[in-house]
C-alpha cells in the first residue's frame, strides 16, 4: 500500500474530527503555542500539512505558514478552510520537494515522518529541512517512542489503544523496523471500518544521527508539547533541532 494510496478522497473528507481526537484543544493548542513561540515571528514551513489542523491555527496567530503535501486530496480539504494566498502548499514529497524561499523553522508533527518507510527516506527528509532554513534555523519533530518491550516472546501485535468506538491494534515487523497500524471503528451494530497504514518506526538516537547528516544539532527533547520531562517511560517526544547560526 503506497501512501497516495491511503491519503486518498474518502480517507481526508473525514479526516478532520474537530473538538476530539487529535483535534481536541488539548493536544492541539499546546502544538500550535510551542511552535508560534519556536517561530520567533518568522515564516514557516510545514512538511505533510494535510488538512491544516496545525497550520490553520498557527496562521490564525500571525504566522505566515507554507506547506508541502503529498496528497490532493487532503490539500483539498484544507482548501475548505483557507485559499492559498493564506496558505500556500506545494504538492510533492516531504523528502524532496521544495517550497520558495528559505524559512525560520520547519516543523513535521503527529509522527509524520514514519510514513517514509526507509532510512534512506527519513534521512533525506532532515536534509530537505535543511535546505529550507535559514542559518540558526530549527526543524520540529513529534514522533511516538515505539513500545517494543511490549511485545513477549513470538507476539508481534500491539493495542495501544481501546476505548468505546474504536480500537488501535499495532503490528511490528521488527527485522525491517516496520510497523502497521490498524484502527478498528464501530458502533453498536456488527460492522466495523477498518483504516491501516504503514511506517517506519524511529528510535530517539536513530533520530539525532539523522539530524547530525544533515547538520543539525540536538536543542531540547520533552515528552509533549507542554515542556513535560523525556523519560525512559515516555511514548512520544518532541525533538527540535538547530542548524549552525551564521559566522
Amino acid at each position: 500500500m503506497q501512501p497516495d494510496d491511503i491519503w486518498d478522497g474518502e480517507v481526508a473528507a473525514r479526516y478532520d474530527t474537530p473538538g476530539t481526537g487529535m483535534f481536541a484543544p488539548a493536544v492541539l493548542e499546546p502544538a500550535v503555542e510551542r511552535l508560534a513561540a519556536l517561530s520567533q515571528g518568522r515564516r514557516v514551513l510545514e512538511f505533510a500539512i494535510g488538512t491544516g489542523r496545525v497550520a490553520v491555527p498557527l496562521r490564525e496567530r500571525g504566522v505566515p505558514v507554507t506547506g508541502i503535501e503529498l496528497s490532493p486530496a487532503m490539500v483539498a480539504e484544507l482548501r475548505r478552510k483557507v485559499d492559498e494566498a493564506a496558505i500556500p502548499v506545494v504538492l510533492g514529497d516531504m523528502a524532496s520537494a521544495a517550497a520558495p524561499g528559505t524559512y525560520g523553522l520547519v516543523y513535521l508533527v503527529f509522527n509524520t515522518i514514519s510514513n517514509l518507510l526507509t532510512q534512506a527516506e527519513q534521512v533525506a527528509c532532515f536534509r530537505n529541512a535543511a535546505r529550507h532554513l535559514d542559518p540558526g534555523g530549527r526543524f520540529v519533530v513529534e514522533l511516538w517512542v515505539p513500545e517494543l518491550r511490549k511485545l513477549p516472546p513470538t507476539q508481534d501485535a500491539v493495542v495501544w489503544q481501546s476505548e468505546a468506538g474504536h480500537i488501535g491494534l499495532d503490528t511490528y515487523d521488527v527485522l525491517h523496523q516496520h510497523v502497521v497500524s490498524h484502527h478498528f471503528s464501530f458502533g453498536a451494530g456488527r460492522e466495523a471500518r477498518l483504516f491501516r497504514s504503514r511506517h517506519r518506526y524511529i528510535w530517539p538516537a536513530e533520530l539525532d544521527l539523522m539530524a547530525a547528516l544533515a547538520g543539525f544539532t540536538l536543542e531540547s527533547r520533552h515528552a509533549d508539547w507542554t515542556g513535560s520531562a523525556f523519560t525512559a517511560e515516555s511514548r512520544s517526544h518532541v525533538s527540535v533541532y538547530r542548524l549552525p547560526a551564521a559566522p
